[in-house]
């Protein structure tokens, strides 16, 4: 046997037909699933829309959503005095009734008319009158506006809503900003001592005695 019978035979014995033929499907699968994998679009599970993809904007939050809010808690708002005289008789049954649940306590809006007492570094004091002297209330009024209330007062702004917590976290602060340009930037915060405000805002209801409200909305007449 010469050497290239030798060849013919080793290759004959060495690769079948049928072991030639699924040599070749296995490679035609090969090349098949490459093409699939180039040409799949892959879709992330649990997008709502396009608009999910897209940064978050703060300068374009705040204009659109706090008009929305602002009506939205002004609707809600009950008067301090009924508020003060529904917590006294039965706390968590008055939470219940008019707030909604935020991160700490439940979120309240609020409203009342009163005179403003001394403050500190913008928090003021209201005396309303009406109120139950031991339930004390309070208004921030800047320059910094602290916390979420603005953004949790309905239960409408959810954590859902934004691609993470940093969001949902600058959603709040676009919010205060909107409040403090068109609340609080006409007043001459600095000198409320002694004047008489009409206030609707939003408190979360940690100690049913103390009141720190955020405004959404307040006049001096």
């Amino acid at each position: 046997m010469n050497a290239t019978d030798m060849m013919h035979g080793s290759t004959n014995r060495g690769f079948s037909k049928g072991k030639r033929r699924g040599l070749i499907y296995g490679l035609l699968g090969a090349v098949l699933v490459c093409a699939m994998a180039v040409d799949t679009h892959v879709v992330r599970l649990g997008k709502q829309s396009a608009a999910e993809d897209q940064e978050f904007s703060a300068a374009t939050y705040g204009p659109k959503e706090f008009p929305k809010m602002q009506a939205a808690i002004a609707a809600r708002a009950v008067e301090a005095t009924i508020l003060a005289t529904a917590l006294k008789a039965d706390a968590d049954a008055a939470a219940r009734k008019y707030g909604v649940q935020g991160s700490v306590g439940p979120e309240i809006s609020v409203k009342f008319t009163g005179t403003v007492g001394d403050g500190k570094r913008g928090i003021y004091t209201v005396n309303v009158p009406g109120m139950p002297e031991d339930i004390h209330i309070r208004m921030q009024t800047g320059p910094a506006i602290n916390g979420t209330d603005l953004r949790d007062a309905t239960g409408d702004i959810v954590f859902g809503q934004f691609r993470n917590q940093i969001d949902f976290q600058n959603a709040g602060a676009a919010l205060n900003t909107e409040m403090k340009k068109h609340v609080l930037a006409p007043i001459d915060t600095a000198n409320l001592t002694g004047k008489t405000v009409i206030v609707t805002g939003v408190f979360q209801l940690i100690n049913p005695a103390n009141w720190l409200v955020t405004p959404s909305e307040m006049k001096l007449p």
